[in-house]
């Protein structure tokens, strides 16, 4: 158990029991975040939505930024009028109701919405393909990424508990992290890039010519 600050604000100190790593349709995720599954699965998009991509730890927030500034004409006032997440909801994001889902997060807002997902390509809503949205995949080096994954998991409690980078180095390797084999992700998103309307970029290629 580990102690974490009240989500309702209130100010005091709660306990959260990390959640464990279960598999969905043989991706192993958050068991946390798989409790309002069916209402990722079944989610609605409208053709004018944009869904951010990546493997966790891989510049999702940095492209969330440079996508909203583009989309507000880089308004210092726009894009500084909320945190990233409130802007940008997480589409499957859910943490056994002590703080809002992405669904919920997604419905109080009107379209275009720009959207995030760590998502494998098989588990992302049909409806995001159906409706032809325009979908931006952001890859990253597997040696950084998995550097910035392992202590990003020691420090929130929402993620299972990693263990020691030991520990931690063979069950990346073996695809036993929350999202599944790095291999896997960015292979996958590649496979289609060519079959909907998909930019897939490097997080190098972004930190090289900003």
């Amino acid at each position: 158990m580990s102690s974490a600050q009240d989500p309702a604000g209130g100010g005091g100190e709660q306990q959260i029991e990390r959640p464990r790593l279960v598999s969905l349709h043989g991706v192993a995720m958050s068991e946390a975040f798989i409790e309002n599954w069916a209402a990722v699965e079944s989610y609605q998009a409208d053709p004018r939505d944009l869904l951010v991509v990546t493997y966790p730890k891989s510049g999702t927030t940095w492209v969330q930024e440079i996508v909203d500034a583009i989309l507000h004409d880089g308004g210092r006032a726009k894009c500084g009028r909320a945190p990233i997440h409130l802007r940008i909801p997480f589409l499957e994001f859910s943490f056994r109701g002590l703080l809002p889902s992405g669904i919920d997060s997604l419905a109080e807002m009107t379209s275009p919405k720009v959207i995030k997902t760590h998502l494998p390509f098989q588990l992302v809503p049909k409806s995001f393909l159906e409706q032809n949205c325009k979908i931006i995949y952001c890859a990253r080096n597997a040696k950084d990424n998995l550097v910035s994954y392992f202590h990003f998991e020691r420090m929130t409690k929402i993620q299972p508990e990693p263990g020691s980078w030991e520990e931690y180095f063979q069950k990346y390797l073996q695809g036993n992290v929350a999202y599944g084999l790095w291999h896997d992700h960015v292979k996958g998103w590649w496979q289609v890039k060519d079959e909907h309307p998909i930019l897939y970029i490097f997080y190098e290629d972004i930190q090289e010519v900003p």
